[in-house]
């Protein structure tokens, strides 16, 4: 087995950990139709790839930026 096959196997086990791990984690409260902080609108396309949104982008980057 060579350095290539090594690292497919590795990346391989670190795939099955991580599809385990979204397994066993709590569901998503449903995400918001609006932000809680702005009252602006959340697309339903942030809603679908961030499940349990409260934030629109705007108040997002605000709220990691003060972190």
């Amino acid at each position: 087995m060579d350095d290539a096959d090594l690292a497919v196997k590795h990346e391989e086990r670190a795939e099955a950990r991580a599809r385990s791990r979204r397994m066993l984690a709590k569901p998503a409260k449903p995400s918001a139709s609006h932000c809680i902080e702005c009252d602006d609108a959340i697309s339903q396309a942030r809603r679908n790839a961030v499940p349990g949104v409260e934030l629109c982008i705007d108040c997002q980057t605000l709220s990691e930026k003060k972190r």
